[in-house]
């Protein structure tokens, strides 16, 4: 396994040259269909980090790749430098942080909120709206229910948490009359 920061490099790298040539929309839907490809094709990326098989022959398996699911030029090279480097096993691990740095850049701030109960589309985007108004910027909200809330939302942004459930509530009370 590669360290973050070294997938975390190759991220940057992605990033910093799609929006300078101003090719990140077209960057970042080809990096979301290779990733879903290679997920739902593991055996690419096996041939691919596979050191019995020729480089030659690797380069010709993603030339046909391409050529099947066209890219953007900037992408097409960047899998070249996967691929030259020996790091298509973690073409998951860097699209996933190229993804959080974009949103970093653009000034979207993500946020996670546990609830008690599945929220619909409509209050989880209400709730979104909400967040975003509150601290100024906007939000990628990621909405977990936790069957052990009696209700409300712990909301945390990036390491500060937000504790609005009603069993945080309760334990406040319950210290208040202990203490009178």
């Amino acid at each position: 396994m590669i360290p973050s920061s070294l997938y975390a490099s190759y991220s940057r790298a992605i990033v910093d040259v799609a929006l300078e040539t101003a090719s990140e929309p077209a960057v970042t839907k080809d990096l979301m269909v290779y990733r879903q490809i290679f997920l739902e094709v593991p055996e690419v990326v096996a041939a691919l980090q596979n050191p019995a098989i020729p480089k030659s022959a690797k380069e010709r398996v993603l030339s046909a790749l391409m050529e099947m699911y066209p890219v953007a030029a900037t992408t097409g090279n960047f899998m070249r430098v996967l691929l030259d480097h020996n790091r298509f096993a973690y073409f998951g691990e860097i699209v996933d942080c190229y993804l959080r740095i974009l949103d970093e850049r653009n000034g979207i701030v993500p946020a996670l909120a546990t609830v008690a109960s599945p929220l619909t589309e409509a209050q989880a985007e209400g709730l979104r709206k909400d967040i975003s108004g509150a601290i100024g910027h906007e939000v990628k909200l990621e909405v977990r229910p936790d069957p052990g809330l009696i209700g409300g939302v712990v909301l945390q942004l990036g390491s500060t948490v937000y504790d609005g459930s009603v069993r945080k509530h309760l334990e406040n009370i319950r210290q208040r009359l202990i203490s009178c």
